[in-house]
């Protein structure tokens, strides 16, 4: 039976929220924990999580997505992201890079639709990203002036434009694999560019119940279980619309951060994540 629209918008959210919990998993973290070096092990257990079902799946046949640019284009995307974010927060806070690098990506995923010939995004696409951005602006500042750092938000932009470069070149993918198959594969390149940090950067919180259970959390389902159900979604509903769905992440981490951890969020913000839904609210209705 043929899945309407609507299937894959959930998939898409139910991975978007798995995404907004990494936030709080890392608030769990060993103090000292490097940034860079949690990005990297998340990356590389959930690229592991990820191969070795691909592979006890049977979803991996033949060595033809193996030769295929856009998995090397996507991987590469996928390690990008991290480090262009990781390093855009620590040079300008991470409200401002939080709110350039999320509210890049779908402007650079519509213009990656049309320029890639995908469907061309609409009057009610841009409408709903531009009250999205807005909300996510409200929701991650609170109100707040931001101080902008030159360079940390370039970082930031390539942050976005990584985000949605994945989204892009895996959606092309998708065309002609599963979505186990795409996952698979292209997390275990991604994991093993990003390798190299494992033996840079202190590991020691890895020693302890505490850290083991941040890894494998965001490692098994904010990475490996949200890629899949996000990657799945992504192959029944343009790409554009995908990126825009997937703002959902820092309402989602928001929410945690107040009924997990008991932090404040001011009126604005609250403001801000009403618009963010209302946002994702417009984007997922069916056209006139």
């Amino acid at each position: 039976m043929k899945k309407n629209e609507a299937f894959y918008i959930l998939m898409v959210l139910a991975g978007s929220v798995l995404w907004g919990t990494t936030g709080t998993a890392q608030h769990f973290a060993p103090v000292g924990t490097s940034p860079l070096s949690i990005g990297a092990v998340r990356l590389a257990v959930g690229g592991t999580a990820l191969t070795i079902l691909a592979l006890s799946k049977g979803a991996v046949k033949g060595k033809e997505i193996w030769l295929n640019p856009n998995t090397y284009i996507s991987a590469v995307s996928v390690a990008a992201y991290q480090l262009f974010f990781f390093a855009a927060v620590l040079k300008t806070g991470v409200a401002m890079g939080t709110v350039v690098a999320i509210g890049s990506a779908p402007v650079f995923a519509g213009i990656f639709s049309m320029v890639m010939g995908r469907e061309k995004p609409d009057s009610k696409w841009i409408v709903a990203t531009i009250v999205s951005i807005i909300g996510c602006i409200l929701l991650i500042t609170g109100g707040q002036e931001l101080t902008a750092n030159v360079s940390g938000v370039l970082l930031a932009l390539a942050a976005g434009a990584a985000y949605a470069g994945y989204t892009a070149f895996s959606k092309q993918l998708l065309d002609k694999y599963s979505t186990l198959a795409v996952t698979g594969v292209v997390f275990f390149i991604g994991a093993i560019l990003l390798s190299p940090l494992l033996f840079v950067y202190d590991l020691s919180w890895l020693r302890s119940i505490q850290g083991i259970g941040v890894a494998l959390h965001l490692g098994l389902l904010a990475t490996a279980m949200a890629y899949v159900l996000f990657t799945y979604g992504l192959s029944g509903i343009p790409l554009h619309k995908a990126v825009t769905l997937s703002l959902t992440e820092p309402a989602t981490a928001s929410m945690l951060g107040v009924f997990l951890l008991k932090e404040q969020l001011s009126p604005i913000s609250w403001i801000g994540i009403a618009l963010v839904f209302a946002g994702l609210i417009i984007v997922s209705l069916k056209r006139g």
